[in-house]
């Protein structure tokens, strides 16, 4: 198992419950490729530096989580695939990690 942050960058006209039903599903994919998600931080709205699909803001989410190497590949699928999300990035922050109590 290694640990995992994934930033997203959603669509500012997405309003807080599709946000949330994002952020649940994508830690459904997780859980569901025998992972655990540790933390999801909301940014929140943020101005960008240059414009993204023709917006100047961005809401941003990071989600912190323990997985194995190939949930990473189905998490990005499913980011891909999905709407309202302008960019993502995946950074893996740790070799080994021991089990999650």
């Amino acid at each position: 198992m290694r640990k995992f942050e994934t930033l997203l960058l959603l669509s500012p006209e997405l309003n807080s419950e599709a946000r949330e039903a994002l952020v649940s599903n994508f830690s459904a994919v997780i859980e569901r490729m025998e992972g655990k998600v540790v933390l999801v931080d909301n940014w929140g709205m943020k101005d960008l530096a240059y414009p993204v699909e023709k917006q100047m803001r961005g809401y941003y989410i990071r989600l912190e989580y323990v997985a194995p190497g190939t949930a990473v590949a189905e998490l990005e699928r499913n980011i891909r695939i999905a709407d309202g999300i302008f960019k993502f990035i995946t950074v893996k922050l740790s070799d080994k990690v021991e089990e999650l109590a």
